[in-house]
């Protein structure tokens, strides 16, 4: 019996000695330039966590309102091929009507033994040839030809109809593959952020994101106006006030991208939510919320104000008065109170 040699190793010399030292180092670079969260260097102080999840948590509110801008969208387009749908399901109850009446009057040309090749043609079963022949329905009586005319038209409307219903289906599958692609997005973003988080203790991260409140008034006030001490909170008018009064009412909510309300919001949504309240209808996302009403300067700012904040223009708040707001910030914190300079001012509008 042949003994059993262990195999013989190879030496890693000249070349393949250089490309295995390059591979590995490319891949320990690689592993210290990830910004995620299961990378992140151990040593990281709750301030650098802080920063390092307050960016993830601004680039994942980013995505939130693109998110939100193409739900709406596909949401809309949806609602439109549904309607196009429908308008050709009439259109072809009419077609089929005049074709029965033309139906007729070919069983009566036929018991008399001349059927008109203008209705003949009518009846096809063939559209396409009989749009193109059309032109042989002059052949039949004068009434015929113009029911004939009817049949065609019809037969036109329904198919343009058919075509944009086609077009709008396509831009329905790209907006919802859109919608996939941002909400990889954002769960990739959180998730990152809260793995950072699961680092912290309780009392590490109550030091460094609060306890929720924002501090200067109480987290819970049924009487929305009347829960500022100073008096400072006059509303301009009665739709403002109970915009305000919701994002009082909404105090300590929790923050759930893409959510509108009643029981958690993300930043935009608890806005139009509360504006919901007041009977004002509200775009769904920040950007177009930013336009949706007059635009005005900070020092101009009233109670029920929508303030923005970012470049992107990428989170709103409420301005409820004396230089602080009522917003949905991050997963961080619930809905609070805040100070408007805590952000990048960006704008802010009047929608009431």
């Amino acid at each position: 019996m042949a003994a059993h040699r262990k195999p013989r190793q190879r030496s890693l010399s000249g070349h393949t000695a250089r490309t295995a030292t390059t591979l590995a180092l490319a891949g320990a670079a690689t592993a210290t330039a990830f910004d995620g969260a299961g990378h992140a260097a151990p040593d990281l102080t709750p301030a650098q966590v802080k920063a390092k999840v307050d960016k993830l948590y601004h680039e994942a509110e980013i995505a939130t309102e693109k998110y939100n801008g193409a739900k709406e969208d596909a949401g809309e387009t949806e609602k439109s091929v549904d309607e196009l749908r429908d308008e050709a399901a009439r259109r072809m109850e009419q077609l089929n009507s005049a074709r029965g009446a033309l139906g007729s009057a070919a069983a009566a040309q036929y018991r008399s033994g001349a059927v008109d090749p203008g209705v003949e043609l009518a009846l096809s079963s063939d559209p396409d040839q009989y749009l193109e022949r059309a032109a042989l329905a002059e052949r039949a009586g004068h009434r015929q030809a113009a029911d004939v005319a009817v049949v065609q038209k019809q037969l036109q409307q329904i198919e343009q109809l058919r075509e944009e219903a086609d077009g709008r289906l396509a831009e329905l599958t790209a907006r919802q593959a859109e919608l996939k692609r941002h909400k990889k997005t954002v769960t990739t973003k959180l998730a990152e952020a809260q793995q950072l988080l699961n680092r912290l203790s309780t009392g590490e991260r109550a030091g460094i994101f609060g306890d929720g409140t924002g501090g200067a008034f109480p987290a819970s006030g049924p009487g929305g106006l009347e829960a500022f001490p100073d008096g400072s909170a006059a509303a301009p008018n009665s739709r403002a006030s109970e915009a305000v009064s919701y994002a009082f009412r909404a105090l300590g909510s929790p923050y759930v991208w893409g959510a509108t309300g009643p029981n958690a919001f993300d930043c935009s949504g608890l806005t139009q939510a509360a504006y919901r309240s007041a009977g004002v209808s509200l775009p769904r996302t920040t950007y177009a919320q930013i336009d949706a009403g007059r635009r005005i300067p900070r020092a101009e700012l009233l109670p029920g104000d929508l303030v923005f904040f970012y470049s992107s223009v990428s989170h709103v708040g409420i301005y409820v008065g004396n230089g602080r707001m009522i917003h949905a910030p991050n997963p961080s914190a619930p809905v609070r109170v805040a100070p408007i300079d805590e952000m990048p001012f960006a704008g802010a509008t009047r929608v009431a």
